[in-house]
C-alpha cells in the first residue's frame, strides 16, 4: 500500500506542499465534475453536483463532521464521505484538527439570537435593520416586556431562509461591526425548540399562554377560558407573565387554543399554543447540563410521570434559548475532569461570558451569564434565615435582578429553605431563571 494511502487510511492526511495540495484538488474536480469555490473562511465542495435537477436537499440531509486533520483535505474526504451515498455538497472549515473525527446530526440551524437591543424597538424597526446588514431575512420575533407591554424585552430573534444564510449573518453582525441604534448587539445560535413527535402531541390536554400582564390571576384566566365551554378547565398556573391552563378534555383545550390565541385578558393580547410535553430527563437538566441534584428536583418540582405536560414550573422550549439560546435536544454533561500543565503549554487570558453555557455546571454561574448576555446588572443575592421546630437554621436567598437600560427591578425568592449556604444559593438561581 503506498504511504498516501495507508495516511488516508489511518485517518491522518500525509504533509503535503501547496503545488501538490493543487494537484490533487485539481485532479478531484476533474473526475467529479464537481466545482469547488473559496469564501469567507470556508471552501465549499459541489451544492449542486454536476447534473443536478430540482431543488437542494431538504433540512435534515445535513451532517457535521468535527475534528478533521488539518492536512486531510477533499481529496481524502469525497472518497470516505462517498461511500455513504452521494455529496450534493461540501464545505470544508480550516480551524479543526485531531486524531478522530466525529459525526452527528447538523442541527441546521437557521435561527440568531439578537441581544441588547433597544427595549423601545418595535418588530417591523429590528426587522427593517436586520434587512439593510444581512440577507435572507424571513421573520423577527420580538417578545413584549413582562412589566411594560409597550416595550420588548431587550432581545429578538431573526429567523433565515437557510442555515447558510444564517452563518453568513453571524459573521456579519459580530459585536463591534455592526451597532444598529448606537448600540453594540450581542449575537448567538438560538437552538432549536425540542421537536417533539406528533403522536405524544396528539395527548397534550393543556395550553401555554403567554403575553400575560402580571397583574392577571390565575382566576382570571380560568374564567377566560371556561367561557365558551363552562367547566372545561381542570386548573391553572401562572407564572410571572405566562401561564399553562390545563383542561379534562383534549378536544376543549384544541378548540380554546383556536377561540383565544390573539384575544384580550386585562389589555394584554395573548398568544395560546400547544404547551410542549417534558420530562425530568430530558426538560429541566437540558438547562443546567445534567448538575441538577435529586433534592433541587424535589425542591423545585417536576411534572409527574403519569402526566408529563409542562407544569408548575416549567419552562416553554420557545423561551429556554434565552438560558443558553440553549435548548439543545440532550446537550452534553459537562466534562468534570482535570488534566495536567506540561510545560511550554500557552494559557491565554479570556473573559467567562466568552464561553458557552456548556462550560458551567451551576445554575449560579448561568444566572450570572445571562444576565450579562441581556445587559443587566449582576444579579444580587440577599440571605434570609429561620430556625426550624428542630432547632436548625435553614437558609433562602432572594435574588435581585436590575434592567440598566431602564432602571426596573425584580425580586425572586424560592418557596424552600435550605440546610446550607451553598445549595439556598443554587435553588435561588434556579427558581430565577424559570422566572425570567
Amino acid at each position: 500500500m503506498h504511504e498516501e494511502n495507508k495516511a488516508a487510511a489511518n485517518g491522518c492526511g500525509k504533509i503535503r506542499s501547496g503545488a501538490q495540495n493543487g494537484a490533487a484538488l485539481l485532479a478531484l474536480m476533474e473526475k467529479t465534475g464537481y466545482s469547488m469555490v473559496q469564501q469567507n473562511g470556508q471552501r465549499k465542495f459541489g451544492g449542486p453536483p454536476p447534473g443536478w435537477e430540482g431543488p437542494p436537499p431538504p433540512r435534515g440531509c445535513e451532517v457535521f463532521v468535527g475534528k478533521i486533520p488539518r492536512d486531510m483535505y477533499e481529496d481524502e474526504l469525497v472518497p470516505v464521505f462517498e461511500r455513504a451515498g452521494k455529496i450534493y455538497e461540501l464545505r470544508l472549515m480550516m480551524e479543526f484538527s485531531g486524531k478522530f473525527i466525529g459525526v452527528c446530526v447538523s442541527l441546521d440551524n437557521c435561527r440568531l439570537f439578537i441581544g441588547a437591543i433597544p427595549k423601545d424597538k418595535k418588530k417591523e424597526e429590528i426587522l427593517n435593520e436586520m434587512k439593510k446588514v444581512t440577507e435572507g431575512v424571513v421573520d423577527v420575533i420580538v417578545y413584549p416586556n413582562a412589566t411594560d407591554k409597550t416595550k420588548n424585552r431587550g432581545f429578538a430573534f431573526v429567523e433565515y431562509e437557510s442555515h447558510r444564510a444564517a452563518a453568513m449573518a453571524r459573521r456579519r453582525l459580530i459585536p463591534g461591526t455592526f451597532q444598529p441604534w448606537g448600540h453594540t448587539i450581542q449575537v448567538d445560535w438560538a437552538d432549536p425548540e425540542k421537536v417533539v413527535d406528533e403522536e405524544t402531541m396528539q395527548r397534550v390536554k393543556v395550553l401555554y399562554v403567554r403575553n400575560l400582564m402580571i397583574s392577571t390571576t390565575e382566576d382570571k384566566i380560568k374564567a377566560e377560558f371556561n367561557k365558551f365551554k363552562p367547566g372545561v378547565v381542570e386548573r391553572v398556573k401562572k407564572l410571572r407573565d405566562y401561564a399553562f391552563v390545563h383542561f379534562f378534555h383534549r378536544e376543549d383545550a384544541v378548540a380554546a387554543m383556536s377561540i383565544m390565541n390573539g384575544k384580550c385578558i386585562d389589555g394584554a393580547s395573548i398568544e395560546v399554543t400547544l404547551a410542549k410535553p417534558v420530562n425530568k430527563e430530558s426538560s429541566w437538566k437540558q438547562h443546567f447540563n445534567g448538575q441538577i441534584s435529586p433534592s433541587s428536583e424535589n425542591l423545585l418540582g417536576f411534572p409527574n410521570k403519569e402526566d408529563g405536560t409542562q407544569k408548575s414550573l416549567g419552562k416553554p422550549a420557545s423561551l429556554s434559548v434565552r438560558l443558553n439560546g440553549q435548548h439543545s435536544p440532550g446537550p452534553p454533561e459537562v466534562e468534570r475532569s482535570t488534566y495536567p500543565i506540561f510545560p511550554g503549554i500557552k494559557l491565554t487570558p479570556i473573559s467567562m461570558y466568552s464561553l458557552k453555557l456548556s462550560h458551567f455546571s451551576s445554575a449560579v454561574m448561568h444566572l450570572d451569564y445571562f444576565c450579562h448576555k441581556n445587559s443587566w446588572a449582576p444579579p444580587e443575592y440577599c440571605l434570609y434565615s429561620t430556625t426550624s421546630q428542630d432547632g436548625k437554621i435553614l437558609l433562602v436567598y432572594k435574588v435581585l435582578i436590575s434592567s440598566i437600560a431602564d432602571d426596573s427591578q425584580s425580586y425572586f425568592m424560592p418557596e424552600k429553605l435550605c440546610t446550607t449556604v451553598e445549595d439556598a444559593k443554587e435553588l435561588a438561581a434556579q427558581f430565577t431563571l424559570l422566572h425570567l
